[in-house]
């Protein structure tokens, strides 16, 4: 059921955002997508239709990272940037720090970094070591 419902908002935002040409329509979608990823936000009432839908959009990928806020605000956030940190960790081969992350964001940022893995390629990471070392350039991902 939850994911029907997830799947109809995500059909109405993908229809409403087709149909919005207007700058200021999508200008204010945006700006709903930004407070949707901010956790500590909500929805006021008698928000523009462009606000709701950027709203809901982005409580949504907000949620797909780090859990349902009902079940609490992780210390660390999730963002696509650090799952972007991780997939490059992958396909380096480089060993990670998932420490101060929920489970429910370690199960997301190990599918990022087995994907990752998937793409590795020995070479690669040798020249990249190489170039490291020689600059004196410490990589960590956090």
């Amino acid at each position: 059921m939850v994911c029907t419902f997830v799947a109809l908002l995500l059909n109405i935002t993908q229809v409403f955002m087709k149909k919005t040409y207007d700058a200021t329509d999508r200008k204010e979608y945006l700006e709903g997508y930004a407070m949707g990823l901010n956790p500590f936000l909500s929805l006021k009432r008698k928000m523009s239709k462009a606000i709701t839908a950027g709203f809901k959009s982005g409580r949504i990928d907000y949620e797909d990272r780090n859990g349902r806020i009902s079940n609490g605000i992780p210390k660390r956030i999730v963002t696509e940037k650090i799952l972007e940190d991780f997939l490059i960790a992958g396909m380096f081969g480089f060993d990670i720090d998932i420490e101060g992350y929920t489970t429910f964001q370690i199960n997301t940022i190990s599918k990022w970094y087995q994907s990752g893995t998937e793409k590795y390629d020995p070479k690669q990471y040798d020249n990249l070591s190489a170039l490291l070392n020689r600059d004196e350039i410490v990589m960590s991902i956090e």
